[in-house]
């Protein structure tokens, strides 16, 4: 996070700014495929093929998506699917996907941002050289309303592939037999300059069905911060002459699911307790007792808790009801502001809630400006999760100079999504569920 913002890019920031398309190319993957039932028609595309991106990975799963550029939030992927091999067609994960606010308060309490709302995160769109997106496409996005008329086009948005590692790997029966797979991830991702910082928002596809979402923040320390103002800071240079200032980045993620194709999901919480080993038991005993969340919750995470979207439509093979899990990464929660307070918020849709704190529109008289103010008791009927991951940056010498890229982030993993490991190989397809 930018150490310091300087006092014209705060006022920038006060200009009106104009929601703009992006000018982009779709995304097509070449690779064998692999074996499955004859292909249903295409599905239709929800975007013109501007705003489109498909992608079908090397290990078969297909991702598609639609896509625009926000004045403030940046990137947004919108109409969200996941078709891996064996589904006849897509299956619908979320409507929308964006950031929902860097909120970025310093230790001295001299400064705090909200770096989308308030420091021209939207405006700071960067250009990509080509080997910042290796083996993908770079795409050029029309900035509105350019602070810098001749940076009204950036190109800024990169689609690429890559590998993660193994998949899975499993020793087979038969001696010398071993199923293993690569696994092969779609890649979207764009870098915003905020003062001294530049923020890589990346948004990651994986072929098993997961989606992982991270900022990694990068660029400078503000030499212009070095006074050690928070009276702890970390010195930097030799000796101990420059101490720079420690902060927090308090990033939020707005998450409109539509699993199915319908925003009617439903929200389940699950804890688990383990007790001392009872009743002539060797060991200890692990009971988990699911809560259905049916009002609006601002959500607390604890070990061995967790929630899900549950689809209010659609099931699997095996007639199971389809989920999306919640797997939110580590995380240094701030208590200082009330909306920094929880880790999950759970609120009712409501097309003006838009930003986790400073939410710029005008929601009326008594509407609360930041997300904890809106759990308020609703009925959950089409919610909206709202994701809070923070960083306590207290800088190193190693954070100059250039500036190591530090991550913070979560996924949503597929729970009952397809009836058995979607990339399970053909010959392993029949051992669902018992056998001998």
């Amino acid at each position: 996070m930018p150490v310091i913002r300087n006092s014209s890019a705060r006022r920038r920031t006060a200009l009106a700014l104009a929601l703009a398309g992006l000018a982009a190319g779709a995304t097509t993957g070449a690779g064998p495929a692999a074996a499955q039932p004859k292909a249903a028609p295409a599905p239709a595309a929800e975007c013109s093929a501007a705003y489109r991106i498909e992608q079908k990975l090397t290990t078969g799963t297909t991702w598609r998506m639609c896509w625009r550029y926000h004045k403030e939030a940046g990137l947004v992927l919108e109409h969200i699917s996941y078709q891996p091999p064996g589904e006849a067609r897509p299956v619908k994960v979320l409507a929308t996907a964006r950031l929902g606010q860097i909120h970025v308060p310093y230790d001295d309490g001299r400064n705090e941002y909200s770096d989308l709302t308030q420091a021209g995160f939207g405006q700071g769109l960067m250009d990509l050289a080509p080997g910042e997106c290796p083996g993908g496409t770079i795409k050029t996005v029309r900035v509105p309303d350019a602070w810098d008329p001749s940076r009204e086009n950036v190109k800024g948005l990169c689609t690429t592939t890559r590998s993660r590692g193994h998949a899975y790997r499993m020793q087979g029966d038969t001696a010398n037999k071993v199923f293993q797979k690569q696994g092969k991830d779609l890649l979207v991702y764009t870098v915003n300059q905020v003062g001294w910082y530049e923020y890589i928002t990346e948004w990651r596809f994986q072929d098993d069905g997961t989606i992982t979402m991270n900022v990694g923040a990068t660029g400078t320390l503000a030499p212009e911060d070095y006074d050690a103002g928070d009276g702890r800071g970390w010195p930097i240079g030799k000796g101990a002459k420059d101490y720079a200032t420690s902060h927090s980045h308090n990033v939020f993620w707005r998450l409109n699911f539509a699993l199915d194709g319908s925003s009617r999901g439903k929200v389940e919480q699950y804890d688990s307790k383990v007790s001392s080993p009872a009743g002539g038991r060797p060991a200890p005993t692990n009971r988990t007792t699911r809560t259905e969340v049916v009002r609006e919750l601002a959500g607390d995470a604890r070990n061995m808790r967790w929630w899900r979207v549950v689809s209010a439509t659609g099931k699997n093979k095996d007639g199971h009801t389809r989920s999306y899990e919640i797997v939110p990464g580590p995380s240094a929660k701030y208590p200082g502001r009330g909306y920094t307070k929880h880790d999950v918020y759970f609120t009712e849709y409501d097309k003006c809630e838009q930003f986790a704190s400073d939410n710029l529109p005008d929601c009326g008289a008594g509407h609360g400006k930041s997300v904890d103010k809106w759990v308020d008791g609703q009925a959950l009927e089409h919610p909206v999760v709202w994701v809070n991951i923070g960083f306590h940056h207290i800088a190193r010498d190693e954070d100059q100079q250039p500036m190591p890229v530090h991550w913070q982030g979560l996924s949503i993993a597929p729970r009952d999504v397809t009836a058995m490991n979607p990339l399970t190989p053909a010959e392993l397809a029949d051992q669902n569920g018992h056998r001998e």
